[in-house]
């Protein structure tokens, strides 16, 4: 399978550099990665669809639509401008996670673990039983201050898909799948300038490959749809108050 190679690659390419990246002492190492992982799962818990939706409405936006707390239901229900401040907040709290994770343990490592705890914590909030969104906004954003080359190389990609079949969830599960692939081809390209800059090329194809297995699985009930026909395709023109096809970002 082509992403176990890309994924053992990265994990050669890891174990094989020694130098880089300022690590800390054990124990400075072992706060900061707790604070890596509970600080942005923490952050990625907060919904903001659901935050906005009660402040603002005095409502619940899983009570409206596809009943999902995310973006795209937000937009359907109440309109492009609280859309789009529930998605500003949304990969807000991925930039901070990630800029925190970069601080404390380096890019490759802290950044790209920190986004994939906010990723988690946007999936299965502490604070509303586990149950969330699907990740795709978070990890954009993440991508975005991390690679901001691959961000415009995947919403390409994700634009050309959705223009062509309507279909978001489509577009969101080709693109990630895409992710840990051309993170490897870029690092790649790059090693040289990546060692000069101090950096660990590898970890972040692994935390990529993570990020994909569970952007992906969040989806499978789209993935299932897809292949049955019955998948909800995006409608700019109008507003459906109820489609299954809500990506939940």
């Amino acid at each position: 399978m082509i992403w176990g190679g890309f994924l053992v690659s990265g994990l050669y390419e890891f174990l094989a550099w020694n130098g880089g990246e300022y690590t800390p002492a054990p124990v400075l190492f072992i706060i900061f990665a707790l604070v890596c992982i509970i600080v942005p799962y923490l952050l990625g818990s907060l919904n903001f669809a659901i935050i906005i939706s009660h402040k603002k409405y005095k409502d619940d936006i899983r009570n409206h639509g596809s009943g999902n707390g995310g973006m795209t239901n937000m937009l359907r229900t109440y309109g492009k401008g609280t859309a789009a401040l529930t998605l500003v907040l949304d990969m807000l709290k991925a930039v901070v996670s990630v800029v925190l994770g970069s601080v404390l343990l380096g890019i490759c490592f802290g950044g790209y673990m920190a986004g994939f705890f906010c990723m988690l914590g946007h999936m299965f909030p502490i604070y509303y039983r586990f149950k969330g969104g699907k990740g795709v906004a978070t990890v954009a954003a993440m991508i975005l201050v991390l690679n901001p080359i691959l961000f415009l190389i995947l919403i390409f990609m994700f634009v050309v898909i959705v223009g062509g079949s309507k279909f978001i969830s489509l577009g969101s599960v080709i693109c990630v799948m895409f992710y840990p692939v051309l993170l490897h081809t870029l690092n790649e390209i790059q090693f040289d300038d990546l060692i000069a800059m101090g950096a660990k090329p590898g970890i972040d194809v692994i935390f990529a490959f993570l990020i994909a297995v569970m952007v992906v699985f969040m989806h499978r009930s789209n993935i299932k749809r897809l292949l049955s026909g019955t998948e909800s395709k995006v409608s700019l023109g109008k507003k459906k108050e109820n489609s299954d096809g809500d990506v939940n970002k």
